[in-house]
């Protein structure tokens, strides 16, 4: 299985990455795209400039094109930290029209290899739980534009991808995202 994550910062992504590569055997995560470009030498604005963000969207949508990486046996399916959408939504949320920043051919498929779409937003509990984030105002600007975008698809790119908004308790978001994809959950070898 193949299954994005997106949101905007500090709503428990990566932990949410982390926990279903626990729990659903032979699954590896992607490395999120900012790293990646980080190794290949790319240095970012801080804050992002819209260029920078240009870039993550191209990496992001060459990351799930891809095919997976090369460990030997191949994984049985990835677990993407990020996806194009979220890149979309920094566009959006920085004044850019997402509408002219994508190309529409290269996102169909991109979108199109994932089994399912789990959408990370704010939520009261994030806020209390989670460590403050940077950027707050930027943070929330995205997360208004990826809740547009992903039900909105103004793009028509993502439409025929299932998409799981979680908006529960995040120490909920594994179960409501294992049973989304069929699957029950394993217990973890330190609980009897």
């Amino acid at each position: 299985m193949r299954v994005g994550i997106s949101g905007t910062h500090g709503t428990g992504k990566t932990t949410l990455v982390e926990a279903l590569c626990a729990h659903l055997a032979g699954h590896v995560a992607a490395d999120e795209p900012y790293y990646l470009l980080e190794e290949e030498g790319y240095e970012f604005q801080f804050p992002p400039s819209l260029e920078d963000y240009r870039a993550l969207l191209v990496r992001s949508v060459r990351s799930l094109r891809s095919s997976s990486p090369s460990p030997s046996p191949p994984p049985s399916g990835m677990i993407f930290d990020r996806t194009p959408l979220d890149y979309l939504a920094y566009l959006a949320a920085t004044g850019a029209d997402p509408s002219e920043e994508a190309d529409v051919s290269t996102l169909r498929p991109a979108f199109a290899s994932l089994d399912l779409l789990v959408v990370t937003v704010v939520t009261p509990e994030t806020e209390e739980v989670l460590p403050a984030a940077e950027l707050p105002g930027l943070r929330s600007r995205m997360n208004d534009a990826l809740l547009e975008l992903a039900y909105d698809d103004p793009l028509d790119a993502w439409a025929e991808t299932p998409i799981l908004e979680l908006t529960g308790p995040l120490d909920g978001r594994l179960n409501v995202v294992l049973a989304a994809l069929g699957q029950a959950r394993r217990p973890s070898p330190d609980r009897v």
